[in-house]
């Protein structure tokens, strides 16, 4: 890495959100297989899956369950044996409908024939395989795996990020993901850098893990040649460290111009746990259908990381770690910066979920909204240098244009606006509606 390089590991903006990793140095717990899942057909970003199957068929696990034809979606598989009971209608947290599988587990697990490694001998094979695989990133934005290793332009790609940081407070899935299956990420590092044919993976992780670090420099090390390095990077424990661009630029000190995508500046990023998921379904050809999920908060009984069947319904997950001391103020999917509320508890386990928090009344800042003092802070928080409360103005006055000279669509809502705001204002929420005025619009 150059001098130059090293001279962006710090970011612009961000904050120092109180970190709470209270399930660190808790070892995945394996819960097993529920009475019934519930399969979301959207579980990424992109074209939502068609039910292969109909009401009465018998599925295995591994079966394909859904899929599309369009390029941007990635199939879903059963993770449990049994009957197909219905095909319903889920409500999204973030406000979509989308058509659910509902499998009736018989308990046995028997494996489809499907179920089998790949073979990858080519390039275009090994694409073929991680759509086969159902893949995406598991960091919580969902985006389907084979499209990302797929860049328009392959040769243009140097620098392969893994995504380790794990920045939001409570969620620590990837924390125990590179202390239990190191070799795991590794093996599935070098799978991506042959055949994106890259010259330097770097493993970026905040420095509030130096277990991790250590682990993963140790691996890292020995499997690092000339032509082909692997590298871990330790960067600033400052929320939001693990977000691709903010990533992209401190470790490479290279910016993603606004509409533009990584591979536009040669970089491709992954999370670390998708990278060790792909490495295993390379072995096996077992494809996602579990994930590890940190259950914490102030009104959870036991918090955990555990391993559970995608499309677990959230209750049953939390049954598991021993239920809750009392009733939440606020549930949520993902972590408290860029999670998501939930009405209750009967939404399923998604792929890109990673968390589910249950917090108290304590926990939960309900303060009055007061008017903007123009202190600035929000300006200093935004780490895509944007002006927030300019976008706020707009969208409250209706100018759809003004909204996008401002940067509105640029704005990875990681919510430090609102955060840094003294005045607790809702920055975050008005920008996502300012977002979605402008989709309209178009």
């Amino acid at each position: 890495m150059t001098f130059l390089e090293r001279l962006h590991s710090h970011i612009r903006g961000g904050v120092h959100a109180p970190h709470r990793k209270h399930t660190a140095e808790c070892e995945t717990v394996v819960m097993p297989p529920p009475d019934k899942i519930i399969l979301a057909m959207s579980q990424h970003l992109g074209a939502p899956c068609t039910p292969t199957v109909k009401v009465g068929d018998t599925v295995e696990v591994g079966q394909v369950v859904g899929d599309s034809s369009q390029p941007l979606s990635a199939p879903v598989h059963s993770g449990v044996s049994g009957t197909v009971t219905g095909i319903t209608e889920l409500l999204l947290p973030g406000g979509r409908t989308t058509q659910a599988v509902v499998i009736q587990s018989d308990g046995q697990q028997r494996v489809h024939s499907s179920v089998k490694p790949p073979v990858v001998e080519s390039r275009e094979d090994f694409l073929q395989a991680v759509r086969a695989s159902g893949l995406v990133g598991l960091g919580g934005a969902g985006f389907p795996t084979h499209i990302k290793l797929n860049p328009k332009d392959p040769d243009g790609i140097d620098t392969i990020l893994i995504n380790a940081a794990e920045c939001e407070p409570y969620i620590t899935a990837d924390y125990r993901e590179c202390m239990e299956n190191s070799w795991d990420i590794v093996s599935g590092v070098q799978a991506v850098m042959e055949f994106l044919d890259a010259g330097r993976v770097i493993i970026a992780i905040e420095r509030n893990k130096p277990a991790a670090i250590a682990e993963l420099s140790k691996i890292a090390k020995s499997v690092s040649r000339p032509e082909r390095q692997v590298m871990v990077k330790s960067l600033p424990a400052r929320y939001p460290q693990g977000a691709e661009k903010v990533l992209i630029a401190a470790c490479t000190g290279r910016r993603v111009p606004p509409g533009k995508l990584p591979a536009d500046v040669g970089c491709v990023v992954m999370n670390v746990t998708s990278c060790a998921v792909l490495a295993r379904y390379l072995k096996t050809g077992m494809p996602l259908v579990t994930k590890r999920v940190t259950v914490d908060g102030s009104a959870v009984a036991h918090p955990k990381n555990v391993q559970v069947t995608i499309g677990t319904p959230i209750h049953d997950v939390l049954a598991f770690t021993g239920g809750l001391r009392y009733k939440p103020k606020k549930l949520l999917m993902g972590g408290p910066m860029m999670g998501l509320s939930l009405m209750d508890d009967t939404l399923p386990i998604l792929k890109q979920n990673n968390a589910i928090l249950a917090l108290a009344e304590e926990d939960v800042t309900n303060l009055p909204a007061s008017p903007c003092i123009r202190c600035g802070r929000c300006v200093d928080a935004c780490p895509m240098h944007l002006v927030p409360p300019n976008i706020v103005r707009a969208f409250q006055a209706g100018d759809v244009d003004q909204m996008r000279r401002l940067g509105a669509m640029t704005c990875m809502e990681c919510g430090c606006c609102t955060f840094s705001c003294p005045a607790h204002r809702p920055i975050l929420q008005n920008i996502r509606l300012a977002k979605e005025a402008v989709r309209q619009a178009k």
